[in-house]
């Protein structure tokens, strides 16, 4: 087969330059006097850090505004800069305003290697604490750039975390897992960063196979063949159209001793969408298309730390990748395509094709008779008209792999929201000619579309992340860099970590 000839790069291309940049980070406790930069904590109430030689009037003289996010760099003739780092009331200071403060005085030194955060607080949890702080220093300074002829940006190499009122031995654990965590999220921005000429579904399924014993997971790629055998009709059907095989990318993680449950883990893998025959409009929605392989991504990413995070459940995680292109070949509108068991499903729109690729895996999922399944998906445009660039929309027929998804929200930052499986929309997926439609109504897209994969469900325990919305940021955002935001991969990461039968 052909070749993309957009993709006459290097056999060493880095497809994954995050994760060099991230294991050259050190995080320490003990400053080694080396720091370039020294960042120093200020609450809105108390007194101020004697190191900053400034009072309170002088600070705010100055424009310095001692809120979460705000920060002022003083230059100095010698030795390292200072840097007031706004901190906020000492009772609200949560992990969430940890993990905003240790991002903007990241990006306030983001000229320099070597740096160093003190925070004279009381912290209930000093782990905790370190891990959010770690999160955000190293996640803020992420940046795509292996396309890039010039790199202007200044690498993290070393983050001195002083807690002064911390054991060291704490503050080592939670940079240990602030480390593994951020990784998982470097590694889902890589992927979706990566132009769809330079990361097809094959890319992706050699990917993972690199990173699988890696990182203690076992990796098992199924090609077009395969997946004729195993009948995944979804996932071969929107492949139609592409001049790329398509791939589905099977991970295990397996935990020392006897698990504690079995979770499944679905990303939607769509490499590049076009929409199809269903042509997107060219605007910059479609330009972001290179990120609808976001969910797979997430997984992926969340794969490469359940070893290190000592998950005690058994994970099987399912990635659905392809292309969803327009040829002479693709699917049609009015097509019937037959899902992996058998259910027949009448295509309506191809550029609602997420949900056909991840109706196969969702049955194999089952198959396999796991406990739980979450899936992740850049699913529907109607999720981002509804809650915006921030949040996600969650879906689920089970009370407590909701709470399980929104209490690992709530840890990681990760903002969900969630929205009603209004079973009256299920009938706008009626079929003249098959079991089940691919699309519904005018309205309630995403509700729409998460009853249709609900419809494959069954009675499993499921809950569905439709991450549209938060797949990107335009901007800088505290430690969301400007690019793929690798939403999801912390959060399933928590998720595993928590779950239990």
């Amino acid at each position: 087969m052909t070749r993309n000839p957009a993709k006459l790069i290097p056999a060493d291309f880095p497809a994954l330059p995050g994760l060099d940049f991230l294991e050259g980070v050190r995080v320490i406790s003990t400053p080694d006097g080396g720091a370039e930069a020294l960042g120093l904590a200020v609450f809105e109430d108390g007194d101020v850090p004697g190191q900053l030689e400034l009072s309170r009037e002088a600070l705010t003289r100055a424009g310095f505004d001692p809120k979460v996010g705000k920060t002022l760099v003083v230059p100095r003739p010698s030795g390292p800069d200072l840097v007031a780092v706004g901190a906020g009331k000492r009772a609200d200071l949560d992990a969430t305003g940890l993990r905003d403060l240790a991002a903007s005085f990241s990006r306030a030194t983001s000229r320099r290697e070597h740096v160093e955060l003190v925070i004279d607080h009381e912290f209930a949890d000093p782990a905790g604490a370190s891990q959010a702080l770690t999160e955000g220093a190293v996640l803020a300074r992420y940046r795509y750039t292996p396309l890039k002829s010039e790199r202007k940006d200044v690498p993290l190499r070393t983050l001195s975390l002083g807690l002064t009122r911390a054991l060291d031995a704490h503050i080592a654990k939670g940079a240990a897992a602030g480390l593994v965590s951020a990784r998982a999220a470097v590694i889902a921005r890589d992927l979706a960063n990566t132009p769809p000429g330079h990361l097809t579904a094959t890319d992706i399924a050699n990917i993972a196979d690199r990173l699988g014993p890696r990182f203690g997971f076992d990796v098992e790629v199924f090609d077009r063949k395969a997946l004729i055998e195993l009948g995944c009709g979804g996932l071969l059907g929107v492949n139609q159209g592409s001049a790329e095989e398509p791939r589905m990318v099977k991970l295990t993680y397996q935990p020392q001793g006897a698990p504690s449950a079995h979770l499944g883990l679905i990303g939607k893998g769509i490499m590049y969408d076009s929409g199809g025959i269903s042509l997107k409009p060219s605007d910059p929605m479609h330009l972001l298309m290179k990120m609808d392989m976001g969910g797979a991504a997430a997984v992926l990413g969340a794969f490469t730390a359940l070893r290190d995070a000592e998950v005690t459940a058994n994970v099987t995680g399912w990635l659905m990748c392809t292309d969803n292109m327009p040829s002479g070949t693709s699917y049609k509108l009015g097509d019937v395509l037959v899902a992996r068991g058998g259910t027949t499903v009448e295509v309506k729109n191809t550029d609602a094709e997420g949900r056909l690729v991840m109706m196969d895996a969702i049955v194999l999922a089952n198959e396999e008779k796991v406990d739980a399944i979450i899936d992740i998906a850049t699913l529907t445009g109607a999720a981002l008209m509804a809650l915006g660039p921030s949040t996600a929309a969650l879906f689920g027929n089970d009370e407590t792999t909701v709470r399980l998804v929104k209490e690992a929200s709530a840890l990681t930052d990760e903002p969900v929201w969630e929205l009603p499986l209004e079973q009256k929309y299920r009938a706008q997926l009626d079929s003249a000619v098959a079991d089940i439609s691919n699309l519904g109504g005018k309205y309630a897209g995403a509700t729409t579309a998460a009853l249709f994969l609900s419809h494959f469900v069954g009675e499993t325990p499921w809950a569905h992340l439709d991450i549209a919305g938060t797949m990107q940021t335009e901007n800088d955002d505290s430690w969301r860099s400007a690019g793929a935001t690798g939403f999801g991969a912390r959060l399933l990461l928590q998720a595993a970590s928590a779950f239990r039968r």
